[in-house]
């Protein structure tokens, strides 16, 4: 037992250095009533007011104005590759050709009280514009949120001091790889900067995160910066759907299912990766039923690693996922809305989380044959 104990508090030494943190959810490990949140069974019936509601099963949508209008058609042509690409190692120096990283300071309320919007908070985004960034042209949006022991500021960096990831998107966009896109990393933080290092709390806080997110945050983004959204009405957010993208990486990936699960009105894609939501398929097949989408309205990118230690959980629920109608196991959107892979020798630190949001940007929005 002792040595056990000493092989745990090793790992979760190295995780907390690598800026990830022991917070897949696995069910048979949950042993307080915090930590069940992460898989609990409820229903459609007991959503908030931001929660989907919105049926649509076609590329048409409604104009503010009441007009049917068709979006622009924005699904990848592509076979999401068998074998997942590393990033080239000169893409983690500074490209001749730099994107921009910006501060976005927003309005949101405390996430416990939030229906009462009774504490109101001010909390900040790192939003990457890529280079040449014009207000005349369209951009997709990938909201990409950070796991454990962590910020806003963790994977992108500040606009002071850039991370490396920076470097990856501004060299991918410079080869025409990456379809130049906003990015923005928030945080499911809370009232304090530390929030995040409670497992317990952290569930929490990424199950009621949508509220902020689809309330404060994306009309914040998309008010400011131009994307395919005409407004900030729901509306007009809503209809932009399929040029929207979230992700993350283990409590990240734990807020990425939570946003499938409450926000497909506003998301198309989806990548999360090492950290699952639960084991039960049909918890996840009631989400898309309840929804009023189709089985076309959505795509799923999945991954992890042999050596990670939440690989097991993550993929019994993509397997569990595929035993239903709702799910379709397919490495092209005409033809399926879930893919996953599993990179041999890859564990769960930071070299592996970007690497899966690289691949994940190789295929999203990426018309080119």
């Amino acid at each position: 037992m002792n040595n056990a104990f000493k092989k745990i508090k090793a790992m979760l030494i190295a995780l907390m250095m690598c800026g990830c943190s022991n917070n897949t959810v696995l069910t048979e490990d949950v042993t307080n009533s915090d930590s069940s949140s992460a898989i609990n069974t409820e229903n459609a019936a007991g959503k908030t007011e931001s929660d989907n509601t919105t049926s649509n099963t076609s590329s048409i949508s409604t104009s503010e104005s009441g007009d049917n209008i068709e979006q622009k058609n924005s699904l990848s042509p592509k076979t999401f590759p068998q074998n997942l690409e590393e990033i080239p190692h000169e893409y983690f120096s500074t490209a001749q050709e730099q994107g921009t990283l910006v501060d976005l300071n927003y309005t949101t309320y405390e996430s416990f009280s939030y229906a009462e919007k009774s504490q109101e908070l001010q909390k900040r985004a790192v939003v990457y514009l890529p280079y040449g960034y014009n207000e005349q042209e369209k951009y997709n949006v990938f909201y990409l949120m950070h796991g454990g022991w962590s910020n806003e500021t963790t994977t992108l960096g500040t606009p002071e001091s850039p991370a490396v990831m920076k470097n990856v998107l501004d060299n991918a966009i410079a080869d025409n790889k990456i379809p130049p896109l906003i990015v923005v990393c928030p945080t499911y933080n809370n009232t304090s900067g530390e929030d995040s290092a409670s497992y317990s709390l952290a569930l929490q806080l990424t199950r009621n995160y949508h509220n902020e997110l689809v309330n404060d945050l994306i009309p914040a983004v998309e008010g400011k910066y131009s994307s395919y959204a005409e407004s900030t009405s729901a509306e007009s957010l809503i209809a932009a759907r399929n040029h929207r993208g979230f992700g993350g990486f283990s409590m990240g990936s734990v807020t990425t299912w939570r946003t499938f699960e409450y926000c497909l009105d506003y998301f198309r894609y989806f990548a999360p990766s090492s950290g699952s939501l639960t084991t039960d398929g049909s918890y996840m097949d009631d989400i898309v039923k309840n929804s009023g989408y189709a089985w076309n309205d959505f795509f799923l990118v999945t991954m992890t690693g042999t050596e990670d230690f939440a690989a097991s959980a993550f993929e019994q629920q993509i397997e569990n996922m595929q035993n239903y109608d709702s799910f379709r196991y397919s490495d092209t959107e005409k033809d399926g809305n879930l893919t996953f892979r599993i990179k041999e020798g890859y564990s769960h630190n930071g070299a592996a989380s970007m690497e899966y949001a690289y691949n994940a940007l190789l295929w999203f929005w990426n018309t080119n044959q």
